[in-house]
C-alpha cells in the first residue's frame, strides 16, 4: 500500500511537467456544428458538422460590419434612418433623429451587438436595408462562402438566412485582415458620441472570451431562439492566430478554450526562406539590381512545412530610375496549391535613369508605369 501512495505521489508531482497532447478526436464539445482554423493559411485544425447550414444570429454583423468598413467616409455625420432602428433585440441605443457617424455604428454592432447600428450602417451604405443585403450576398459570392446566404443586416431570424462554421470562419479571417475591424473588436469598452445632440456614452462588449482567454483578440457573439448560442473567437499566440466558431452551443465559452488550447499546440510559426539571388536589368543602363524581402513567419503543423513551395515573381526589365525600397515584385509561398502568403521583394540599391537611351515605346511604357 505504501508503494502504491508512493507511486501515486510521485505521479502527482511530474504531471504538470508531461506533454499529454489532446487528440482532436478527443474534443468533447456542446456546440452542433464547429470548426477552428490557422487564420494565414485557413489550415483547418478541428471540425465538426463545419459544413451543415445552420442560423447564425449576430455573428451575421461581421459582414455588415467589414462591408461598412469598406464603404469608407467612417467619420461623417448622419441622422440614423428612423425606420432602421425600429428594430427588437439587442441595440446600442438609437433614437429617432440620432447623429451619429459610420465608424461609432460599428463599435454599436460589434460591441453591444446593437441590430439598430446594423440597420443604420445598412440604410447609411445602400441606401435600404434590401439593397444592402444584396451587397452581403455579392461579397459572399466574391468571397466563395458557397454556404452562406443573408437576409438582415443584424442576424434575426429569416427564412433562407444561413451560413456554416466553415464559410463564418473564411469570412472572419478576411474581416481579421482589416486593421479597422480588428481594432474593433478587441475593445472590452468603448466610449462614443451619438444623439441629439449627439454625447458621450460607453458601449460593453459581450464576448467574455476577450477577459476569459489569454491571446484573445475578438470577434462575435450571437443568440437567437432559432440559432441558440454562435460564437466566434479569435486569440494570438507567439505569431499564430487561430479563429474558432461554434453554432447552436450549450456552453461556447469552454468549447471555445478546448479548441484554442487545441489548435496552439498544433500549430507553430516557422521563419520562412526570404534569400533570393534573382536579378533584375534596369533598361538603358546596362546594370542588373539585386532584391531583398523583410523577414517573416508563417504558421503551419510541422508536417506542412516539407510540402511549402515557394515561388519568385519579378519582371525581366524595369525601366526609369530606380530607389533602393522599390517594390519590384514579390516571393509567393503556397500550401498545397493555395497561395498562403505574400512577401514584397525590394531593389536593393539605386540606379540613376538613363533616359536618352529608351526608346519612344520604352518611354511610353514607362509613364504608365508598366514593366516588361
Amino acid at each position: 500500500m505504501k508503494k502504491i501512495l508512493s507511486v501515486l505521489l510521485g505521479l502527482c508531482v511530474i504531471a504538470p511537467f508531461l506533454n499529454f497532447k489532446v487528440r482532436a478526436g478527443e474534443l468533447s464539445l456542446s456546440a452542433a456544428s464547429a470548426v477552428l482554423i490557422e487564420a494565414e493559411t485557413g489550415t483547418v485544425l478541428y471540425a465538426k458538422n463545419c459544413d451543415e447550414r445552420r442560423a447564425m444570429a449576430s455573428t451575421t454583423k461581421i459582414m455588415t460590419a467589414i462591408l461598412t468598413i469598406e464603404a469608407g467616409d467612417l467619420d461623417r455625420d448622419f441622422t440614423a434612418d428612423p425606420y432602421a432602428i425600429m428594430v427588437e433585440g439587442t441595440s446600442m441605443g438609437l433614437r429617432e433623429g440620432d447623429i451619429v457617424s459610420r465608424r461609432d455604428l460599428l463599435y454599436g454592432i460589434l460591441l453591444p451587438s446593437g441590430n439598430d447600428a446594423a440597420n443604420a450602417a445598412a440604410v447609411s451604405v445602400s441606401g435600404s436595408m434590401s439593397a444592402f443585403v444584396e451587397k452581403m450576398n455579392e461579397k459572399a459570392e466574391q468571397l466563395k462562402l458557397q454556404n452562406t446566404h443573408f437576409v438582415t443586416p443584424s442576424g434575426l431570424d429569416a427564412d433562407g438566412h444561413y451560413t456554416t462554421a466553415r464559410d463564418l470562419a473564411n469570412l472572419t479571417a478576411y474581416a481579421m485582415k482589416n486593421e479597422t475591424f480588428r481594432e474593433i473588436v478587441k475593445c472590452k469598452t468603448k466610449q462614443v458620441e451619438f444623439g441629439n445632440p449627439p454625447y458621450k456614452r460607453t458601449l460593453y462588449n459581450s464576448n467574455k472570451m476577450l477577459s476569459r482567454y489569454d491571446g484573445a483578440i475578438g470577434v462575435k457573439t450571437g443568440f437567437t431562439d432559432n440559432a441558440r448560442r454562435c460564437l466566434v473567437s479569435a486569440a494570438e499566440r507567439r505569431g499564430t492566430t487561430l479563429i474558432a466558431v461554434t453554432l447552436n452551443a450549450g456552453d461556447d465559452w469552454n468549447d471555445h478554450t478546448k479548441m484554442l488550447d487545441y489548435g496552439f499546440a498544433e500549430v507553430k510559426s516557422y521563419p520562412l526562406e526570404t534569400g533570393c539571388s534573382t536579378k533584375v536589368s534596369v533598361a538603358g543602363t546596362g546594370k542588373k539590381i539585386g532584391v531583398y524581402a523583410d523577414s517573416t513567419e508563417l504558421s503551419l503543423k510541422p508536417e506542412q512545412r516539407s510540402k511549402l513551395e515557394r515561388r519568385v515573381l519579378l519582371p525581366r526589365i524595369v525601366y526609369g530610375e530606380v530607389k533602393k525600397g522599390d517594390e519590384l515584385g514579390s516571393l509567393e509561398f503556397f500550401l498545397n496549391g493555395k497561395n498562403v502568403k505574400s512577401v514584397p521583394l525590394y531593389a536593393a540599391e539605386n540606379v540613376a535613369e538613363e533616359s536618352g537611351k529608351l526608346n519612344f515605346w520604352q518611354r511610353l511604357l514607362k509613364a504608365f508605369g508598366i514593366y516588361v
